[in-house]
C-alpha cells in the first residue's frame, strides 16, 4: 500500500510538472510568434492539470472542467480532426455516446432514489417546480436580450429546459447539501423531462426554430428514458456482479461528455469565434441566476439550509450532454448545440466554486443535529457517487 501511495504521489507531481513545462512552452511560443502549434501543448497542459487535480480532494471538483477545457482547446485549434474520419460524420456518435452515459446513470440508481418522493415530498415538489420554471425563463430572457442568431438563441433556451445531470449530485455532496434529495430530484427530473422539455421548447423557442413536440418526446425517450430504465434493471438484477463495469462507467461518462463537447465545438468553431465570448458571459449569468433564484425560491418555501443548497445546485446545473444530443437530433448541432457546449464547462466551474464555498460554511447547529440523526448513514450517498 505504501508503494502504491508513493507511486500515486509521484504520478501527481509528474502531472503538475508536465503542466508547468507545457505552460512555459506555450508562453515561449506565443512570445516568439510561433503560435501555430500551441494548440497541442495547451491541450496537454489542461490534461496534465486535470489528472493532477484528481489527487487532491479540494481540487478534484475542477478536474472534469479542465478535461472539458482540453476538449474545447483541441477542437478549436484542429477542428478538421473531429468532423469526419474516412467520410464518417462523427456527429453520429453523439446520441449513442449519450445513451451509454444515461445507461451508466441508471446503473447508479435504485428504487430507493425514487422513494425520496415519498420521504421528502415538500423538497421534491419545490425542487421540481424551480427546476422547470426558473431556468427555462432565464434562458428565454437571455435569448431575447442578447440578439444572437435565432438558432443560437434556441440553444440557450434548450440548455435551460433540460433536467439536471449527475454533476449536480457531485456538487451537492461536496457542498454538504442533501445528497439524497439531489439524487431523487435528478432521477425524477430526468424521467419527466421527455414530457416537459419538448413542451417548454415549443412554447419558448418556437419563435426561433421549428419544434415538433412529439418528435422531441421520442428523441428524449430513446436517449434518456430507455437507457436509464435499462440501467435501473441492470442495477436491480446484476448490481455488484460486474465490478469492472461499476468502476469503468464514471470514466466512460467523463470521456463521453468530453468527446461530445469536442465534436460540437469542432462543428461550430466558426460561429464560436464570433459569439463565443458572448455565450461565456451569458453562461455565467445563466448559472448564477439559477443558483440565486433556486436558493431563495427554496428559502421562501421555508426549506432547511441543506435543501436550499441542493435545490440551488439542481436548478443551476443542467444536463449539457442531453441538450447537445437534442440539438444534434434537430440537425442543428453547429448552432443550437453551441450554448450547451459553452454553458457545460461554465456550470462546472461555477458549481465547483459554489460547492467549495458552501463546504467551508457550517450548517446551522440545530439543523445539523437533526440531519445527522436522519441521515447518519451516508454510505448509500457515497455509493451513488
Amino acid at each position: 500500500m505504501n508503494h502504491k501511495n508513493k507511486f500515486q504521489r509521484l504520478l501527481i507531481r509528474s502531472m503538475f510538472g508536465l503542466a508547468a513545462l507545457s505552460a512555459l512552452a506555450v508562453i515561449i511560443m506565443l512570445l516568439s510568434g510561433n503560435g501555430e502549434s500551441v494548440g497541442w501543448i495547451l491541450t496537454v497542459f489542461f490534461l496534465c492539470l486535470s489528472l493532477g487535480f484528481r489527487g487532491y480532494e479540494s481540487l478534484r471538483g475542477f478536474s472534469f472542467t479542465l478535461l472539458i477545457f482540453a476538449s474545447v482547446t483541441v477542437a478549436m485549434f484542429y477542428p478538421v480532426y473531429f468532423q469526419q474520419i474516412n467520410g464518417f460524420d462523427l456527429k453520429k456518435l453523439i446520441t449513442p455516446l449519450l445513451q451509454i452515459i444515461m445507461f451508466g446513470m441508471g446503473t447508479t440508481m435504485s428504487i430507493q432514489d425514487f422513494a425520496g418522493v415519498v420521504r421528502m415530498p415538500r423538497g421534491v415538489i419545490v425542487g421540481m417546480v424551480c427546476q422547470f420554471t426558473i431556468m427555462p425563463f432565464v434562458g428565454f430572457s437571455l435569448a431575447h436580450l442578447l440578439g444572437v442568431n435565432p438558432e443560437i438563441a434556441a440553444g440557450i433556451i434548450l440548455i435551460g429546459s433540460v433536467p439536471s445531470g449527475l454533476a449536480s449530485n457531485v456538487m451537492s455532496y461536496l457542498a454538504k447539501a442533501n445528497l439524497a434529495l439531489s439524487v431523487t430530484l435528478t432521477a425524477l427530473a430526468t424521467l419527466l423531462a421527455p414530457l416537459i422539455t419538448p413542451v417548454l421548447m415549443a412554447w419558448l423557442a418556437g419563435e426561433f426554430i421549428e419544434i415538433s413536440v412529439l418528435a422531441m418526446m421520442w428523441d428524449m425517450m430513446k436517449i434518456v428514458v430507455i437507457p436509464v430504465v435499462a440501467g435501473l434493471i441492470f442495477h436491480h438484477y446484476a448490481h455488484g456482479k460486474f465490478k469492472w463495469l461499476d468502476e469503468a462507467m464514471p470514466a466512460v461518462s467523463m470521456f463521453g461528455i468530453a468527446y461530445i463537447i469536442t465534436i460540437i465545438t469542432a462543428a461550430g468553431r466558426d460561429a464560436l469565434l464570433q459569439v463565443g465570448l458572448i455565450l461565456i458571459v451569458a453562461g455565467i449569468f445563466h448559472n448564477l441566476a439559477g443558483y440565486l433564484l433556486g436558493y431563495w425560491g427554496a428559502r421562501l418555501c421555508r426549506m432547511p439550509e441543506r435543501d436550499c443548497r441542493t435545490i440551488a445546485l439542481e436548478v443551476g446545473m443542467q444536463n449539457g450532454g442531453l441538450a447537445s444530443a437534442l440539438a444534434n437530433e434537430l440537425g442543428k448541432i453547429a448552432t443550437v448545440g453551441l450554448a450547451p457546449a459553452i454553458f457545460g464547462p461554465v456550470m462546472n466551474i461555477t458549481g465547483s466554486i459554489l460547492a467549495t464555498y458552501w463546504r467551508g460554511k457550517p450548517l446551522p447547529e440545530a439543523e445539523l443535529l437533526t440531519e445527522e440523526k436522519k441521515l447518519s448513514a451516508t454510505d448509500h450517498d457515497k455509493a451513488v457517487l
